[in-house]
């Protein structure tokens, strides 16, 4: 693994640090209150509206033709494509529609601002919708319209043509509860739902609002589809409902014996304790979750003869319903267990009736497995498609399901595999989404393609240069492409099961976005730290800039591994409050560096087990170092960087252990020692924790609190004193260790807030500007400015 040295990074003598302050606030101009106001500008509550169209959500018949609600700047349009005949017109005449509902409804509509959002299009041309309270019905011509009776949910919902696997837990309620207000998670079939109440599984009969005890020898902290993952945790119940609505896979999850975390909130008189189950790397228990099938009718529980599993997944930190695969006629359930440590993985085959269970398939690996689509059964053919990066690319593979044996590779050559979109088990095809699969295109543009399940034939489906995302047709030989860049708006297209462009259907419109003086992001490509490797980001100007002027530099960071800094490459009007920030005087930038994902395996793992060392500051550091000889107006010598939660991480990292190169940090709610952080993020990238003859571990070496002697700029730290996703206490060990270094700081703890701030968001984000302001530009900020509240409004004075 390659490292970077200190060597070209060394200090400047005393007397050329001394005449800096003098010379950094000659270079700068004041910031003013105007100056925030303009950056405010700048924030997506004051620019999201500015962009029109470019937004397709087709809703598909039948027959392959769709119809979706259409932006436009005075309102809305209906839509109806017809692929066949390559025609794109309005669904149903809006004058004579507004005309007749007005009439009919004893109200006044308009053309283009009907009361209804969702239609139905029946097989002789008339027109359903929902509108008030009544559900009307208008002939093919439009007119007349007549009250058909109560409300009700459209035959065709936007979005109903994507196809793809269905999952996650059983259902999203709708807003569905129990009697007593506990979240439903609904059946297929939408007649009964499940929740958890006193550790046990209940259900619920939505028609009768009748409820029974599923289970009833759940106990505290050993109870039925209980949702906790340590940093996070709901009242849902997790299921996976089987596809005739009569049985669910789930778990007893026993925390019983797993450590326990602590927060007290801040009030006038007594405080609550807070205590949640929060198991930490290197704790000899673990979350341990029992397998069980039950069916919902009233038969005697199943437990699957297998031994309990860590509370682990093939993806993410939490248990995930996509590890669960029940066959269509509810007799198997194909799951997958994941080893502690991430290192390995194998798919079960369980009888839902008797309870025994059959290995199919391991696999093992040397760092960490994750599975980026999932994995699906086919069941009619008794075969498994598989994710699995053995190539160093994510890639699918087909497996004999009653044998476990490799039938062939469904996907192959470089670019990971991010999403199974669709499978046609009759024609043998697949569709699906991958990455840097387009030569000359950013890595990170998404794009979909169709093949044979025997790996053959492989077809683009999205060649325009932009990140994409589709909707499939009902019978899959069309595509609805939507495809953006980070400076270019969403343009949306058709296109034919080949790839090729049957019509084009829609463009956003930015002119409104434009006039304001918004500028996109400039993408951005530099080279890591090893020489050899291309990274990626987004650089942020002022949209005054001088290019004579010298400006000081910001980097927003998130190290990964599980995600990168930038986030998404699709068109958004704002990305946080970057451009922002840019406004008063900073060049700010987003730097993709190695251990983040969306590129090959080695580079997801480039810092694997060395998490705090590394954090991807050095590709920060070269990145930023390339950017400065290829734009003189970047100013080097005054180098910022900021992060929130394991960007708050990576921040101390830089200011620690780069001292010379960083001279201002925020480290907002940082993991700084993945000792004090769930167990389940430390164990999976840094490894098990390894105990030394001399008292020391394997994590002691990226612990940041341990290296705050080095600091030598400016650091702020901040946290929310509830964030039940990173405890305070982790921010808590930083300020103790400068403390007892005597190092100058500032300590920013938010009362009663979460990960996120919430309310406090805006005032983090006036102190985050202040912060640079004053450190990287010498110059003192406005005083107490009024930022805006993320809805826009103004928040109110500090101390009412």
């Amino acid at each position: 693994m390659h490292r970077l040295t200190r060597h070209g990074l060394a200090t400047l003598p005393a007397i050329a640090l001394l005449a800096a302050v003098p010379i950094i606030a000659q270079q700068s101009r004041a910031v003013t209150a105007a100056d925030y106001a303009r950056g405010e500008k700048f924030l997506a509550q004051n620019l999201t509206g500015l962009v029109v169209g470019g937004s397709v959500t087709a809703a598909f018949l039948p027959d392959d033709r769709f119809w979706y609600r259409n932006a436009l700047a005075g309102g809305a349009e209906f839509i109806l494509v017809d692929p066949e005949k390559k025609t794109r017109a309005r669904a149903f005449d809006h004058q004579k529609l507004a005309a007749a509902l007005s009439a009919a409804a004893g109200a006044t509509y308009d053309a283009l601002h009907l009361p209804f959002e969702s239609i139905d299009l029946a097989t002789d041309g008339g027109i359903s919708f929902n509108a008030g309270a009544r559900r009307w019905r208008c002939d093919a011509a439009a007119a007349p319209c007549a009250a058909v009776g109560e409300p009700s949910l459209p035959a065709a919902t936007p979005g109903g043509g994507r196809g793809g696997r269905g999952g996650g837990r059983g259902g999203a309620g709708g807003g569905a509860s129990s009697t007593d207000g506990k979240p439903l998670t609904l059946s297929p079939d939408g007649k009964r739902g499940v929740f958890v109440r006193d550790w046990n599984l209940w259900i619920h009969d939505v028609a009768t609002r009748q409820e029974r005890a599923l289970t009833t020898d759940g106990v505290k902290y050993f109870g039925y589809a209980t949702d906790n993952a340590g940093w996070s945790s709901s009242d849902r119940a997790v299921v996976q409902w089987s596809p005739d609505s009569k049985k669910i896979a789930t778990q007893q999850q026993d925390e019983r014996q797993v450590g326990e975390m602590y927060l007290v909130n801040t009030t006038v008189g007594h405080p609550t304790l807070r205590v949640s189950k929060f198991p930490l790397p290197g704790d000899p228990v673990m979350a341990m979750v029992h397998r069980v099938i039950i069916d919902v009718d009233g038969a005697p529980i199943v437990r699957l003869q297998m031994p309990p599993d860590y509370h682990r997944a093939t993806l993410g930190d939490n248990i995930s319903m996509r590890d669960y695969n029940w066959s269509p006629d509810a007799t198997k359930l194909a799951l997958a267990s994941v080893s502690r440590d991430h290192k390995k993985v194998w798919v079960s085959v369980a009888d839902a009736v008797t309870g025994a269970v059959r290995k199919v398939l391991e696999e093992a690996v040397a760092t960490q497995y994750e599975s980026r689509t999932g994995w699906q059964v086919l069941w009619p053919t008794n075969e498994l498609i598989w994710y699995s990066e053995r190539d160093n690319w994510g890639q699918l593979y087909l497996y004999d399901l009653q044998t476990g044996a490799l039938k062939n590779a469904i996907t192959s050559g470089e670019g990971p595999v991010m999403q199974i979109v669709r499978v046609d088990e009759k024609s043998r095809t697949i569709w699906f989404a991958a990455n840097g699969r387009e030569k000359g295109q950013d890595p990170y543009f998404l794009h979909f393609y169709r093949g044979g399940l025997d790996g053959r034939n492989p077809v683009s489906l999205t060649p325009d240069d932009g990140t994409h995302t589709i909707q499939l047709s009902t019978s899959g030989r069309y595509v609805v492409d939507t495809y953006s860049k980070p400076d270019a708006p969403p343009v949306v297209t058709l296109r034919d099961e080949a790839g090729k462009l049957v019509m084009p259907l829609e463009k956003a419109d930015i002119s409104k976005l434009v006039a304001t003086g918004w500028q996109p992001p400039l993408p951005i490509r530099m080279t890591a730290h090893d020489g050899r490797t291309d990274i990626y980001g987004l650089m942020f100007r002022p949209s005054n800039i001088d290019p004579s002027k010298k400006y000081p530099i910001v980097n927003n960071v998130y190290p990964g591994p599980q995600t990168g800094s930038t986030g998404g490459r699709a068109f958004t009007a704002a990305r946080g409050d970057r451009q922002a920030l840019a406004e008063l005087g900073f060049i700010v930038v987003t730097i993709d560096g190695m251990g983040t994902p969306g590129r090959s395996k080695s580079f997801q793992d480039a810092y694997y087990g060395a998490m705090g060392r590394d954090n991807t500051i050095p590709d920060q550091i070269a990145g930023m170092k390339e950017l400065a000889q290829k734009y003189p107006y970047i100013d080097l010598t005054r180098a910022g960087i900021w992060g929130h939660s394991g960007g708050g991480f990576a921040t101390t990292t830089a200011m620690f252990r780069f001292p010379d190169f960083f001279k201002a940090g925020i480290a907002e709610s940082g993991n700084h020692d993945q000792r004090v952080n769930e167990d389940d993020w430390g164990e999976r990238y840094q490894g098990l924790v390894v105990r030394n003859a001399d008292g020391t571990d394997s994590y002691d070496a990226e612990a940041n609190q341990n290296f705050a002697k080095n600091l030598k700029g400016h650091l702020l730290l901040a946290h929310g004193t509830m964030d039940t996703n990173v405890p305070p206490y982790q921010t808590m060990l930083i300020a103790d260790a400068l403390i007892k270094a005597n190092k100058d700081f500032d300590l920013l703890m938010l009362p009663n807030q979460n990960h996120g701030y919430g309310t406090a968001s805006a005032y983090m984000m006036r102190r985050r500007w202040d912060f640079f302001v004053r450190w990287l530009q010498g110059v003192e900020p406005p005083k107490e400015y009024q930022m805006q509240q993320p809805g826009g409004g103004r928040g109110s004075p500090p101390g009412r």
